[in-house]
């Protein structure tokens, strides 16, 4: 059965670049989306960008995978740094996820679970071991870490610190550990890969739209060599 690879960002600017340079595609409109669908080097390719939150994360990611066959999936964008270890433009690959805002401590049980689920989802090993491949041959630092996710942008400096410590978590979002709860329910292999936006060492003098162009263009190289080590 021939691979096809999902290829998912939150935010149109996350997967132009990867459009642009696969050149042609075909979009399908679907579920209130957008799905654009490719042929690279012999392998089909469904690309998305979901909208932010883990709600459309999820719906996106559980699209590609149930209506377009996706059988791996790849997702690029953009974090928070909890880690001091993180500086902006730094890569950061999800080792496992967590959600973040997910409470139910109330009954008992500790943050980001639910009965007959985990705290954390576990990304798939060979695929970060490719990731750490591709990194060493583009001569860039890749730190493989936990990310949390919620439904709102934490620039709450105690609320992030509580979420470092609680999870132990490196770097904050708001798709990641949805779209990894759908993968891993559904047996599909996942990467959840981010470059640092925002980080304890901000200046006055950044750019966040500079900074996620810039970024998304490293990002997609970076996505469009993993699907060439995927396909080999």
């Amino acid at each position: 059965m021939k691979n096809k690879i999902a290829i998912m960002g939150a935010m149109p600017e996350e997967i132009a670049p990867i459009l642009q340079r696969l050149g042609s595609y075909t979009t399908i409109e679907y579920a209130n989306n957008k799905y654009y669908e490719a042929n690279y080097n012999g392998v089909d390719l469904v690309i998305a960008y979901s909208k932010i939150g883990k709600v459309f994360s999820a719906l996106t990611a559980a699209t590609m995978i149930e209506h377009f066959g996706a059988q791996k999936l790849l997702f690029s964008g953009v974090a928070g740094a909890i880690s001091d270890q993180l500086k902006v433009g730094d890569l950061i690959v999800a080792t496992k996820l967590a959600q973040h805002d997910l409470d139910i401590s109330a009954f008992g049980h500790p943050y980001g679970y639910v009965p007959e689920g985990s705290v954390y989802v576990q990304a798939d090993t060979t695929m970060i071991q490719l990731a750490n491949e591709v990194a060493s041959e583009m001569g860039k630092t890749l730190q493989e870490g936990v990310i949390a996710t919620g439904d709102q942008f934490v620039a709450n400096e105690e609320r992030k610190n509580w979420i470092g410590s609680t999870f132990a978590a490196d770097a904050l979002e708001m798709e990641g550990a949805s779209v990894a709860v759908v993968c891993d329910a559904l047996k599909v292999p996942f990467f959840i890969l981010r470059a640092i936006s925002d980080a304890a060492d901000m200046d006055a003098s950044f750019s966040f739209d500079e900074f996620l162009e810039t970024s998304a263009l490293e990002s997609a190289e970076f996505v469009m060599k993993m699907v060439d080590k995927i396909v080999d």
